[in-house]
């Protein structure tokens, strides 16, 4: 049976650095302060904010949160944007994702500071990743790297294959484990053989979003097994993208959802909040 990759016991542990760092600050004059824009009434996307506000009032961090309307139109967006990218008291912005159809995703992530993209989505910050170069880490994969170090797990000379290539996971996922040394596949919806690719995997991550689309007989004996996944089933129940009954008895460590890579995603932006400030100091 696979060991457990405990996310709440690593995030809380996590959260106490970051309130130590917040605490040292403070004592210089600087208090981290984060913004976020919530745009619309997407009910997940609030359960979110109101996570992150939370998170941020525990370890002292200054937390604004900006609730518009769906209707805002994209110019508004924009200029409240400005206005934080030159406010001092503010170091890191969080745009909450997904934004209304009529706004252009790319335009408001695009004028986020890039010493404010706390998120690390931007452009600039996306590039500097590639090239392994100083940048903010996307929050959930940097938490995925988190969970892997402090269990021991070095990615060195492994076969690494992550499901999923969207911009937020996948991608930098594939990245952050390729700058330390996995060699690394990029399986997607048109890959010719998933369960052959994931066989290979000696460490697996799975960030597709489709309920438990990685079993058992897809995961070699021994895996390391990521499940960035949360997907709620008819019958209420939140599940991974991976099943976790079937493929907990052959991996050696897998992350349970929830508790697994989602509390590593908030501990993360918290961290890049604080690294944020200190930068500006």
């Amino acid at each position: 049976m696979a060991n457990i990759l405990d996310g709440k016991k690593i995030a809380a542990e996590v959260r106490e650095e970051v309130k130590r760092e917040v605490e040292e600050l403070k004592a210089r004059g600087i208090t981290p302060g984060l913004a976020v824009i919530l745009v619309g009434d997407d009910p997940a996307s609030q359960v979110y904010v109101r996570n992150k506000h939370r998170a941020c009032e525990e370890v002292g961090i200054y937390s604004e949160v900006h609730r518009l309307a769906a209707s805002t139109t994209q110019e508004e967006v924009l200029q409240l944007i400005d206005q934080l990218n030159h406010d001092p008291r503010i170091h890191g912005i969080l745009v909450q994702l997904p934004l209304p159809d009529h706004i252009d995703e790319k335009k408001v992530i695009d004028s986020i500071a890039l010493d404010k993209d706390v998120d690390g989505f931007s452009p600039s910050n996306v590039g500097n990743l590639v090239i392994g170069d100083k940048c903010f880490y996307p929050c959930t994969p940097h938490g995925c790297m988190v969970l892997l170090e402090r269990a021991g797990i070095d990615p060195k000379g492994k076969k690494a294959v992550v499901v999923g290539r969207s911009n937020i996971v996948g991608k930098p996922m594939a990245m952050m484990l390729l700058a330390r040394h996995a060699t690394v596949t990029i399986c997607h919806s048109r890959t010719a053989d998933l369960a052959a690719e994931c066989r290979q995997a000696d460490i697996l991550v799975a960030a597709v979003g489709k309920p438990e689309l990685i079993t058992g007989d897809m995961v070699k004996e021994g895996a390391v097994v990521i499940d960035v996944g949360i997907n709620r089933l008819p019958d209420g129940r939140l599940v991974g993208d991976v099943h976790f009954e079937s493929v907990s008895s052959k991996a050696s460590w897998i992350t349970p959802v929830p508790g697994g890579v989602g509390p590593m995603t908030i501990a993360m932006l918290l961290k890049n909040t604080v690294e944020a400030a200190r930068r500006a100091c």
